[in-house]
């Protein structure tokens, strides 16, 4: 059981150095974009989201291949498992229930989901901080302690 323990821990470990580097890449990404002047801001908007919200995608799928290639070198399925879909079900917490790992590695499918859901959770937190930085960039929300969206608030007569 220990060694489920430490080979969960192992992955999962760098599944969160994978997501953490990537975060700085969709943060980067989404500063230089949003922080573009356009006279179409809310297709900018969309466009700043969709681009982070593929590139963490694409973290995650990373973060699967890392569980499926575990899944491989520890044989924690049959033979003829797939291995990729396996650890889809597992990371997603679908819970299919359709392949089940040898008796062995019991534990690596609940480590799996563990990892699953925190970096999810982690990918929703950096789309909202995205989205909320680029909405205050383009002037399409009111700024903290401010009544007026950022382009009413210049119009405004101070006396």
């Amino acid at each position: 059981m220990m060694l489920q323990f430490l080979v969960g821990i192992l992955v999962s470990v760098i599944n969160i150095g994978l997501h953490a580097l990537v975060t700085v890449v969709a943060v980067a990404i989404a500063r230089s974009a949003g922080l573009r002047h356009t006279n179409r801001p809310r297709l900018h908007l969309m466009g700043v989201m969709i681009a982070a919200a593929v590139v963490l995608k694409i973290a995650h799928m990373f973060e699967i291949l890392m569980w499926a290639a575990t899944y491989n070198v520890v044989q924690a399925a049959a033979a003829d498992t797939d291995l990729l879909y396996f650890a889809f079900v597992n990371y997603t917490t679908l819970g299919y229930g359709d392949i089940t790992p040898v008796r062995e590695w019991r534990l690596i499918g609940p480590l799996t989901a563990m990892n699953g859901v925190l970096l999810f959770g982690w990918s929703a937190a950096i789309l909202f901080e995205v989205l909320r930085k680029t909405l205050e960039h383009l002037g399409l929300t009111e700024a903290t302690g401010t009544s007026l969206p950022r382009t009413q608030r210049s119009r405004v007569d101070p006396s």
